[in-house]
């Protein structure tokens, strides 16, 4: 039976301090699920990217590209920007796991070896639902989290338990018609995303994590983050059709494209 091709892909920006931690994770036992790994560098404006050449360069076993932005596209620009090289080399599967080191790949192994991934459109990652971990959560952060997890799950009348973690694996024959390219090119990516994945009736299985804060830097301002998630919401509501389908990009951008910095990979 052929073996599912996994590709792992990891957003970095300004991930300097952790990115070698997340690259630690790809043991023995992680690639032998993993056909190749893409490091995508948004811009980064410190060393991420010389601290990820010189690790892979030490560590020639992991068969990995990196690439830089040609622009910083904004987290959601680099999803594109793997989901499009995931569906042009034909990978079955994609796994994203952030370079800031919050999440561990390890938690998708026993979903990876027994197949349960096989009858889902995407596996998300969940910090909040029973068996998960959140080390480094607030009260109020946990608390605003499940509030907005319950507002989302009537908006779209489906059981969501995380709005979006940092540890997803989607299909890839579920992105073929690229419904996700207009979406926002910022934090709002998987918001949206969920939201489209309920309208088009895709098969999701929410996974419990372990997720910690520790030296990480947020760039999200929960205010006015809340307020946006709150529009989303409003705004799918009134026509989920039309939400799904319009331009939600502040630039319109027509192909995303990014510079080799390393490559091992045939």
């Amino acid at each position: 039976m052929k073996s599912d091709q996994i590709l792992l892909f990891i957003p970095v920006y300004n991930c300097e301090k952790q990115i070698a931690r997340v690259l630690e994770q790809l043991n023995n036992d992680v690639m032998k699920y993993i056909k190749r790994v893409i490091i995508v560098n948004n811009k980064s404006i410190d060393r991420s990217e010389q601290v990820i050449k010189e690790y892979l360069e030490r560590h020639m076993e992991i068969p990995a590209i990196l690439v830089r932005n040609d622009e910083n596209y904004g987290l959601g620009g680099s999803h594109k920007v793997a989901f499009k090289y995931a569906l042009e080399n034909k990978f079955d599967y994609i796994i994203v796991l952030h370079g800031d080191d919050q999440g561990n790949i390890s938690d998708f192994l026993p979903i990876i070896k027994n197949g349960i991934h096989k009858n889902f459109d995407c596996c998300l990652g969940s910090r909040f639902m029973k068996g998960s971990q959140s080390k480094g959560y607030s009260f109020l952060r946990k608390f605003g989290n499940y509030v907005f997890n319950i507002f989302f799950s009537i908006v779209s009348r489906k059981y969501i338990t995380d709005l979006g973690s940092g540890l997803n694996l989607y299909k890839v024959s579920s992105l073929k018609n690229e419904y996700y390219i207009k979406f926002p090119d910022t934090l709002y990516f998987n918001d949206c995303m969920i939201l489209a994945q309920c309208y088009y009736k895709q098969k999701i299985k929410f996974v419990p994590i372990s997720w910690r804060e520790e030296d990480q830097v947020s760039n999200n301002k929960l205010m006015k983050f809340a307020l946006s998630l709150i529009q989303l919401c409003i705004r799918y509501l009134a026509n989920p059709k039309k939400f799904v389908e319009r331009e939600m990009r502040k630039k319109i951008i027509s192909r995303y494209t990014y510079s080799i910095i390393f490559s091992n990979c045939d």
